[in-house]
């Protein structure tokens, strides 16, 4: 369990902190979409990808944010079902502080990218 959360809070700030400025300072010229409409993601009337990066960034935090609110309710099964035993209530409150941890982490990862999208976006 606590690999994997972990594993979780690295990718959300390797997500959140690393990539979205490189990508949204890429996107000056991109033109995903050359001329199609009908498209769910080329309905957008904008010459930039940004709206299309915004939408990826904030679904995979959004993503993020479900795997942690699940290992918080693992934990706290965890944590109820322990009887006591001293290793599986350790193991249980890790679960709930790195569920934590790494949902403080999507949410600031989400803050970030938005601050970056809307300040260096043009």
């Amino acid at each position: 369990m606590k690999k994997l959360s972990l594993i979780i809070a690295g990718f959300a700030i390797s997500l959140g902190v690393l990539f979205a400025p490189i990508a949204v300072s890429a996107v000056d010229n991109f033109q995903p979409c050359n001329g199609v409409t009908d498209s769910l993601v080329c309905k957008n009337t904008s010459d930039t990808a940004q709206p299309i990066i915004k939408t990826v960034i904030n679904s995979l935090v959004f993503l993020v944010g479900i795997v942690a609110v699940i290992m918080l309710i693992i934990g706290g099964i965890m944590y109820t079902v322990s009887s006591g035993d001293a290793g599986t209530v350790t193991k249980a409150k890790n679960t709930i502080m790195y569920a934590l941890f790494g949902l403080i982490v999507a949410f600031l990862a989400y803050a970030i990218v938005n601050w970056v999208i809307k300040n260096f976006g043009k």
